[in-house]
């Protein structure tokens, strides 16, 4: 796992590389592309040919985005995991008790993802979607997973992704992260205090089996509403009772 890789067929790094453009652009052009990924027009129009003939990409009078066909690839990848089939129900769950976000994430390639997320009554509107990715040390979810991976896999995912800065809270040192992981452990889930997102708070737990980290699950909401006795220990009591439920039905699904 590192960024230094050589990719073996360079053709198919150049088309993620549109892809991935698409994704931050929304809509764009040849012209536009070329300049974002400062690569020959010829090259870009190439490319968004094959990826429009696979049916990835929609050509809409020369203003290209991302198509549905990504979808399927992924609602496929997420149905065949367990994880998400038997923690998805709990997870409404716990929108509704909480009336707040309810989120399960898992690793992947070093990166948080989000699986399935459930939105209570009181949920405010955030960036988040099913298949979005964040460094792992930026969430509360993120540093539970952290906290149960071997050290020596944690520190290959800070190798590859390092440690980016996303809002004034979020940690950005080694050893600040270590010891949190530690208490993490400790305590048996992870807070995050508006690393993320401004003016939102989570607490995560992760969801473990035969001391193997599968993913974690978290409550956000905002700080005005996450504070005092419900963030010390309403929120987490909730987050780690439906954790542990989830761990339960793992061992017998």
């Amino acid at each position: 796992m590192s960024k230094s890789t050589p990719i073996p067929v360079k053709a198919v790094g150049v088309s993620f590389e549109v892809v991935s453009a698409l994704q931050q652009l929304g809509v764009a052009g040849v012209g536009e592309l070329a300049t974002h990924l400062e690569t020959p027009k010829s090259t870009i129009h190439d490319h968004l040919r094959t990826l429009e003939e696979l049916e990835l990409v929609v050509n809409d009078n020369g203003r290209y985005r991302i198509g549905t066909k990504f979808l399927e690839f992924g609602g496929y990848a997420r149905q065949r995991m367990k994880i998400y089939e038997v923690a998805r129900p709990e997870i409404v769950k716990l929108a509704e008790r909480t009336g707040e976000h309810a989120n399960l994430m898992i690793e992947e390639h070093g990166q948080g993802v989000f699986l399935f997320k459930s939105e209570g009554t009181d949920a405010v509107q955030l960036d988040t979607y099913n298949g979005y990715r964040v460094p792992l040390q930026t969430t509360a979810m993120g540093k539970a997973i952290l906290a149960h991976l071997p050290e020596e896999r944690v520190r290959a995912v800070l190798d590859c992704h390092g440690m980016p800065q996303i809002t004034d809270t979020t940690i950005t040192s080694e050893t600040e992260l270590f010891e949190e992981l530690e208490q993490i452990r400790k305590q048996g889930y992870a807070r995050d205090r508006e690393e993320r997102v401004r003016g939102m708070r989570c607490v995560g737990a992760p969801v473990l089996k035969d001391g193997t980290v599968l993913g974690a699950i978290s409550v956000s909401g905002p700080k005005s509403r996450m504070q005092g006795q419900r963030f010390d220990t309403e929120i987490p009591n909730h987050v780690l009772r439906t954790a542990n439920v989830i761990e339960v039905n793992m061992a017998y699904a």
